[in-house]
């Protein structure tokens, strides 16, 4: 789809350290998937090694280079790190002057935090929740909870769920639409769609996908997933402009999961 001043391609990708299924360490693998991408704001997941100094897995000399983004500037982990939990946000070098980033601690059995990106037309909420639906279903209600807070009425949630169900786990975002764009882990044989948007009414879907290549599949245990948003980055916000509470609910299309 051809670029125009109010599309915005968001997309999300779970790098699983940046070895494959299986290793070798390969970061030049996911640069290219992420390239390929053609993305103006990627959230990703799992952009540090577990342990030690928690050093980045993928080489943020080789990000600009290789993909034409940079990383969205926030405090990471530790001096070597990358993400926040692991996570971290790239996007284009025009968008970054008018960014503003924020971390926001999220409960649960394990540590676990979401990145808070605002731009004029969009705030994208960057997420890799935890392994127990308790723990993603605390997750969730939090950032629904300071949704009010942390932008205005234009948000995107997206990133890893891990959250195999349609519905069951997802109850916190009924105000929201939720976007599955289908199979994304593991990434040899995909079947489980953990890798997911939600996106406030104000925001049209105009298309969204799984990048599903060669490279893809050898690069991660996850493939990235897309959605091209009717929404303006550039644009700014009207002067005294307030957040509004979202209470929006569009369950039941294709590829949209409601609340039962």
């Amino acid at each position: 789809m051809p670029k125009s001043p109010d599309h915005l391609r968001l997309a999300s990708y779970n790098l699983h350290k940046c070895r494959g299924m299986t290793g070798p360490h390969a970061p030049e693998r996911n640069l290219r998937v992420i390239a390929e991408l053609g993305a103006d704001v990627i959230a990703l997941q799992e952009v540090d090694f577990r342990f030690g100094a928690r050093p980045e897995a993928l080489p943020r000399a080789l990000i600009e280079k290789t993909t034409g983004m940079v990383p969205a500037p926030f405090l990471g982990t530790g001096e070597n790190s990358l993400g926040w939990h692991g996570q971290t946000i790239l996007l284009r070098p025009e968008l970054r002057g008018k960014a503003e980033i924020r971390r926001l601690p999220l409960p649960g059995i394990e540590p676990r935090g979401a990145l808070v990106l605002r731009l004029p037309g969009i705030t994208v909420v960057a997420v890799h929740l935890g392994l127990m639906r308790s723990s993603r279903r605390a997750q969730l209600s939090r950032i629904i909870a300071q949704a009010r807070r942390i932008g205005h009425d234009r948000m995107a949630l997206t990133g890893d769920f891990n959250e195999w169900h349609d519905s069951r786990g997802l109850e916190a975002l009924e105000a929201l639409r939720v976007v599955t764009p289908g199979p994304s882990w593991p990434a040899p044989f995909p079947r489980l769609r953990y890798d997911r948007f939600a996106v406030s009414r104000s925001i049209e879907v105009l298309d969204c996908g799984v990048l599903d290549n060669e490279m893809a599949r050898a690069a991660s245990d996850h493939l990235p997933v897309w959605a091209d948003l009717a929404v303006d980055a550039h644009e700014e916000v009207p002067r005294g402009y307030h957040p509004a509470r979202i209470t929006s609910r569009i369950p039941g299309e294709d590829g949209v999961a409601g609340t039962e």
